[in-house]
């Protein structure tokens, strides 16, 4: 599609957001805990030109037809659909102060919707780096981060953490990012499986999401509520060695379950960046199936063709494997000998064939950059 034939005008810019996986820490962000993530290869693109008349259009390559608002009409609710996104993000910027004025948004992507690689966030980071770019507005990418989080609360409805924000905006190529939620805090962690000659797949199981919306908010809100009956301000204040003992004061089983996953998995990762900074990568595979093993049976928020990827992924010789990403479908990550990459992948193909489930695709999990002006 090409910006001239959809405005009329030429581009001034192009500016890309990634998508993320997250190595390990599931549903632990918004806990006050820790995460984990890359940043992928695969990225939301947003072409764009300045406009003054306080107006921004929005089209992409996926869906037909232009969107045009008025920015000073913005108000939750007020443009629905995917344009939803870009419009969150001029409304923020907007009762931030931000002097961003009106744009033409052209939107591309080679980021698969809906397979749990965060592209919501991407398309949202792009959006505020490209309006930012267009006025030479320099922001911190951290502080970028925050804003695409209110957007998406705020303007878009989605009770979302800041883990993919801040993956998109603030990784690094080649490495990992441990975030600390409560400190707020970042530290780049190495990660070059090549290195040590290993592979990190990336399968997207192609799932259609089910009750995805509300059982995340139902996630979310049975951990606000065993944090407010065990009187911390999240879970991530539930330190592993009192773990029982906060166990023992829950009355409800579900509630129970929730907890323990959050609080083993926030240890898992603790786990998983003291080995990788040890050099010890392959030893970090046993904490991904750990991991699944948490979301499965005490988070409940996999499905069939997760489990089913997992542990054929497992018994073709996968170091570790786990649904990465916020559950219900999506995708599944595998730590693998370099050598054996073609064999797991075949062997998923063949168990989702024989249970009738839809072909899966891969993706390249090269540690890549945050956010960035292309041109």
């Amino acid at each position: 599609m090409s910006f001239q034939k959809v405005f009329g005008t030429s581009p001034d810019g192009t500016w890309r957001a990634p998508g993320r996986v997250n190595l390990i820490g599931e549903h632990t962000d918004y806990n006050d805990g820790l995460v984990l993530p890359i940043a992928l290869p695969n990225r939301i693109l947003v072409t764009a030109s300045k406009r003054d008349d306080g107006r921004i259009a929005v089209a992409s390559s996926g869906h037909r037809g232009v969107t045009e608002f008025a920015i000073d009409d913005l108000a939750p609710g007020s443009v629905g659909d995917w344009a939803a996104y870009p419009a969150g993000a001029a409304w923020i910027l907007r009762e931030s102060g931000y002097p961003i004025g009106g744009a033409n948004l052209l939107v591309d992507s080679d980021l698969p919707s809906g397979a749990g690689l965060s592209s919501s966030a991407a398309l949202l980071c792009a959006t505020f780096v490209a309006l930012l770019g267009l006025r030479d507005i320099e922001v911190d990418p951290a502080e970028i981060a925050r804003l695409a989080q209110k957007a998406e609360n705020q303007y878009v409805g989605a009770p979302v953490g800041l883990m993919d924000q801040m993956a998109s905006m603030c990784c690094t190529a080649g490495h990992a990012l441990f975030f600390d939620i409560r400190a707020m805090s970042t530290d780049q962690i190495p990660f070059d499986p090549p290195a040590d000659d290993l592979a990190l797949l990336v399968v997207d199981v192609k799932a259609p999401h089910r009750h995805v919306d509300g059982e995340y908010a139902a996630r979310r809100t049975s951990c606000e509520q065993a944090a407010a009956e065990l009187g911390v301000p999240a879970l991530r204040s539930i330190a592993f060695e009192d773990l029982d003992d906060a166990l023992g004061r829950l009355p409800d089983d579900v509630v129970r379950r929730r907890v323990r996953h959050v609080v083993t998995e926030i240890r898992r990762v603790e786990d998983a960046v003291a080995l990788m900074r040890a050099g010890k990568l392959r030893e970090v595979g046993p904490l991904f199936t750990a991991s699944h093993a948490s979301l499965r049976d005490d988070f409940e928020i996999t499905v069939p063709e997760l489990d089913v990827a997992v542990d054929t992924a497992l018994e073709a010789g996968a170091l570790g494997a786990r649904m990465t990403g916020g559950g219900f479908g999506g995708c599944i990550i595998a730590l693998v000998e370099a050598s054996a990459a073609d064999s797991v992948l075949s062997a998923i193909e063949k168990a989702f064939a024989e249970h009738g489930f839809s072909a899966p695709t891969s993706l390249a999990a090269t540690p890549s950059a945050g956010a960035s002006r292309v041109s």
